[in-house]
Order: structure tokens, then C-alpha cells, then sequence
């Protein structure tokens, strides 16, 4: 039986478990998928005895995408690009990083909100941990010129900026809701708003109607931050696309088989997120 998981702390709200393991049982695939809690003081040992522990590679989350990548003795294109991995697999022996979170998110947004890319206006990103960098890369492939980012550290904002170069800027946490004027954009890729975690507060009055406001959080599906956005006129997208397209390549990489995101994967999670409060 061939093993895989998901890898975060926490990761008691993953629902990754339910994707993989409903494509292993459509394609009648002997395997198994699990959800991983780590502490970080054992994210390195976890990482270096994988193989030994049985998985044949894994998925990675907060807040452990920059040490995954850091660890990987070998790195595609897009991992490189970005700094960060949120898959790991092996190739003759070797642990291996890409990083599929780039295309969930564009996925996703070309789903949910399509246009979204052409409004011409710059976009704010809140958050500069892994999944910030896979944004980040995203935005500026489809041409974004001017992105806003904000982060509680602003040292790792900082840090974060001069990597991704002149286009990005960053704001300081205290001045979110100012950074929001004239942007048509808004993605939040920190925690904030996450079920068992502290709030998001941000006043949306001065972003552009009709901007896009984008959340990868999924759990709640609809958070206060998509509420709001809602209720103000905004056009919202669920962090949930974004998981469903970012695990295709991983199965594919683990199991042989190119899986499908289809209406009746997205209904089966849902159900599972509304059960679960």
C-alpha cells in the first residue's frame, strides 16, 4: 500500500484526507492518505526520515513550505521560483519539492471569478509566509504591476519584497485598510479568520468596487472576511478551489493517475466543512 499525507501545525482542520483518499477509492488505487501534526521542533526529522516512515511523499502546509523547500535534495522550476514547496515526492531515492500552490490559486480565481486578472488595478496580498510566495508569483505571471503587501512582521514582508522585486511594496500592518484604496484585488493568505483562530480585522471601505477579494482560508468556507466582502458588493472566492486544483499533481506524483476536480469532490467537502460546524 502506498502511503501519503498532509504535513502542518496544526492541521486538525485539513481536509486534504478527504480529497486523496476519495480519488484513491474512485481509481481503486491500494493507498492511504493521512493527516500529519508536527511540531516544529521535529518538521526537520520528519522530513529527512519520510521514506523510512513509510510515505511516499507528502503535502505541506503552515507554516512549514520554506523549511520543506530548504530540505528537498532536488527542486523543479516552479519550487525554485517561488522558495517555498507544498508537495514532496520521490525521484531514484531522492526527496524532491515542487510547488503546485501557484496554479491552485490561479485555477481557482479563473474559476470562481473570472476576469479577475484583467481589472487593472493593484492588488493587496496580507500575509508573507509560504503560500504569500506562491501568490505573489501568481499575480506577477499574470501581469500585475503593483502589488501591496502587508504582514504582523514586517521584517518577513520586507524580506519577502526584495526577492519579488520593484513591483511589489510593502505597508505596514497598521495601515491594511488605507493600503485597500484604489487596489482591485485583495487575497489573504495568513491564518487570520481560520476556525480556532483569531479574527481578521480589516475595514474594506476604501477597496474599488467591484474588486475581487480572495481568501485562502477554507475552513470556514465562507469566512467574515468573504462575508463582509459579500455583503459590500464584492465579487469572493473560497480558498477551497485553490486546495482541490493543488492536490491533481500531487496524486499524480504519488499514485500514477491524473485525478479530476469535479462538482461532486467540491459538494463531498463542503458537506463535510457545514457538518463540522
Amino acid at each position: 500500500m502506498k502511503r501519503a499525507c498532509v504535513v502542518g501545525w496544526p492541521i486538525k482542520h485539513s481536509r486534504s484526507p478527504l480529497i486523496h483518499n476519495y480519488w484513491l477509492k474512485l481509481h481503486g488505487i491500494d493507498g492511504h492518505y493521512t493527516k500529519e501534526a508536527v511540531e516544529p521542533d521535529k518538521i526537520e526529522q520528519f522530513f529527512n526520515t519520510l521514506s523510512a516512515e513509510g510515505f511516499v511523499g507528502c503535502n505541506v502546509t503552515l507554516p512549514y513550505k520554506e523549511t520543506a523547500f530548504r530540505l528537498a535534495g532536488r527542486r523543479d522550476a516552479m519550487a525554485e521560483s517561488v522558495k517555498a514547496a507544498n508537495l514532496l515526492y520521490y525521484e531514484d531515492g531522492v526527496l524532491c519539492a515542487s510547488n503546485a500552490d501557484v496554479a491552485g490559486f490561479l485555477h481557482n480565481l479563473d474559476k470562481q471569478t473570472p476576469g479577475w486578472d484583467q481589472i487593472g488595478l493593484p492588488a493587496a496580498v496580507l500575509g508573507a509566509g509560504g503560500s504569500a510566495r506562491g501568490i505573489l508569483k501568481g499575480l506577477l505571471d499574470r501581469g500585475f504591476q503593483s502589488i501591496r503587501l502587508t504582514n504582523r512582521t514586517r521584517d518577513r514582508a520586507e524580506s519577502l519584497a526584495r526577492e519579488f522585486g520593484a513591483k511589489v511594496a510593502v505597508v505596514a500592518w497598521e495601515d491594511r485598510a488605507e493600503m485597500l484604496s484604489d487596489c482591485g484585488l485583495l487575497v489573504n493568505t495568513t491564518s487570520l479568520g481560520m476556525k480556532g483562530s483569531e479574527p481578521l480585522e480589516i475595514d474594506l471601505s476604501a477597496f474599488s468596487v467591484p474588486g475581487v477579494v480572495c481568501d485562502i482560508v477554507y475552513s470556514p468556507l465562507e469566512t467574515d472576511l468573504l462575508r463582509r466582502a459579500k455583503e459590500a458588493g464584492f465579487h469572493i472566492a473560497d480558498g477551497l478551489g485553490m486546495l482541490l486544483h493543488q492536490a491533481v499533481p500531487a496524486f499524480e506524483k504519488w499514485f500514477g493517475v491524473r485525478p479530476e476536480v469535479t462538482p461532486e469532490l467540491r459538494a463531498l467537502i463542503v458537506a463535510d466543512l457545514e457538518a463540522q460546524g
